[in-house]
This record gives structure tokens, sequence and C-alpha cells, in this order.
């Protein structure tokens, strides 16, 4: 998959996909059917699959301040896109230029000009230029004036009605990641560089890979059994493990992060990036009155997570 960064000089070579549009926060069931909706456009069409979406995401644009809510990073998204076969990911800049962009604006200078994408794909609940003015009967004026295609896609809904990225965080708060992956159609996962921490699991006979969650929403805070694939490097394959996600209460006041014990696993990961997929949650964050029971508690959670993950693909 080639990622676009610069949609403004672009290569003539990337322009002229079909491409979905959208934020894409989670990749889930919704999103997957407009991407799959894409696909067929761009089969029949035979043109590359694109997907135009933004960075930032525009809810931290223009909430500053808000707390962390997006479910992937852009290296996460991007992977997940990658896996379901997109060719081109247009990630378009959100800035003051972009959010002051009337929707016919929008739909010529950038969809039209800059990108030159022959047909795109929204989901029905689609808005889109200066105050998101612009509505999906809007882009298809525009599309039959400008010279590319609209297909609007329907809400996906299951049983627990609309799929929606707020349904996936308000799972993952309450601890259900199965529920969360039932709408994702895959394992809600954290990906990012391993970093250095205090090494306080080394020192207990639990060595953890430390992964910041700056800026994703934070799952419940608690320890939990976790598939991990390291994505890089001599140790590259999949792992089954033990995470704890929060701020170490015995520890002081810390920053949440992420700490996963991965199983019977020897070496050094420091720099390399990691995916790690909640599977279940085991407890939540605990205070304990000393080490030992901290550790034994370790043991009784990795025991937990082993059999969990047993019977795990």
């Amino acid at each position: 998959m080639r990622i676009i960064r610069d949609t403004v000089y672009i290569d003539p070579a990337d322009r002229g996909a079909a491409a979905a549009i959208g934020n894409f926060d989670g990749v889930h069931i919704g999103h997957q059917a407009v991407i799959d909706l894409t696909r067929k456009v761009a089969q029949d069409a035979q043109v590359p699959l694109g997907i135009m979406t933004f960075e930032p995401h525009p809810r931290s644009y223009f909430s500053k301040n808000s707390k962390p809510f997006r479910l992937m990073n852009a290296e996460a998204k991007a992977n997940r896109l990658a896996k379901l076969g997109v060719e081109k990911l247009y990630e378009v800049p959100f800035n003051d230029a972009l959010a002051g962009l009337t929707p016919r604006a929008f739909a010529q200078n950038i969809i039209a000009d800059q990108l030159g994408l022959t047909h795109v794909v929204v989901g029905a609940d689609f808005c889109f230029g200066k105050g998101r003015a612009g509505t999906t009967t809007d882009l298809q004026t525009f599309g039959a004036e400008m010279g590319f295609g609209v297909t609007i896609a329907p809400i996906v809904t299951n049983d627990a009605g609309a799929v929606s990225s707020t349904a996936i965080r308000k799972a993952l708060t309450d601890g259900r990641p199965r529920d969360a992956a039932a709408m994702l159609d895959h394992w809600h996962r954290i990906e990012g560089e391993v970093i250095r921490g205090h090494q306080r699991g080394r020192d207990l006979g639990y060595p953890t890979a430390n992964m910041s969650i700056a800026d994703l929403h934070p799952p419940k805070f608690g320890v939990y059994a976790v598939k991990v694939d390291v994505l890089g490097g001599p140790h590259e394959g999949t792992y089954d493990g033990a995470a704890s996600i929060g701020v170490r209460p015995m520890f002081g006041e810390n920053l949440p992060n992420c700490e996963t014990f991965i199983f019977d696993f020897k070496g050094d990961l420091y720099g390399t990036h990691l995916s790690v997929a909640l599977v279940d949650f085991l407890r939540p964050e605990l205070k304990f009155d000393g080490v030992d029971e901290l550790i034994s508690q370790m043991g009784t959670d990795c025991d937990q997570a082993r059999g969990i993950l047993a019977n795990v693909q």
C-alpha cells in the first residue's frame, strides 16, 4: 500500500483511484462495508482501491483539549487498511485551510483537482466542508458536475444497534474487548514502539515491553490476555502474553501505558514496533500491600491468560 501525505503536489500515478472517504477510526465492520463497496467499484473501473482520510483526526483539531478518543493511531490504521487490500491511502492534512473550505470547494479542490478521484464512497451519515454543512445529496450533485461518481453506503447494524466507533469505545471502557472485537471484526490492538520504562517488571521476574497509549482511548485499566505481533526485527512473529494497562498505582502517580509480558520470550525489543491485541479482560488494576502479593497475582494472571489463549488463533 502506498501512503500519500502530500496531496497538493501529488504524483500523477497516484491520481484516479476510487476511494472511500472517512476517518475510519477502528476500521470496524461498518467501515469495512464501505471499503468493500469501493473495492467493487475499483475492480469494475480497473482503477486502484483508495482510502481518503485525515490527519490529525478532525475531532483532535477542533477540540485540542479533549480527552484521548482515538481507537487507532495513524500507524495502526494504515496497517489494518493494508491488510484489507487498500492500494492508495490518502492522509489529507487537516489544517486551517482544509477546515475552512466550503462543501463545494472541498469537492472541487480536494476530490476533483488534487486527487483526481474517479469515484468516492461514503457512509449515509457523511458530512463535509466548513461546519459539516455538506450532505451526501450535495456530494452527489457535485460529483455529477465535477466528473466523479458517488456511492452512498448504508449504516451497518448488529443486534446491539448501529456499529460505530462510539459503541466500540464504550465496550472497551467497560472492559468488554470481545464485544469490541465483534464490531471491529478483529481484535482491538494497541500498536507502537517499545519504549524504556523503569524496568520494574524485570526485577520482579516478569520483564515487560512498555508502550505509550497517549492520544488513544484508554481501555478499562487492568490486566488482559493478549496476542502480540512483533512487527519487525529478529523476533518478528506472533506470541501470547498478558498486558497491564493503567497507571501502576503501587508505584505512585504515572501516565497511563501498556506493559506486556510475552510468554516464553527472551530478547531485546527496545525500538521494535508491537501490535498488542486485547482478547479478554482478566481483572481491574489493583494496588497491592507488597511486592510478594503483586508477584503472586502476576503468576495467577499469566496462568489464566495462558488458558484463555490456548483456544484463540
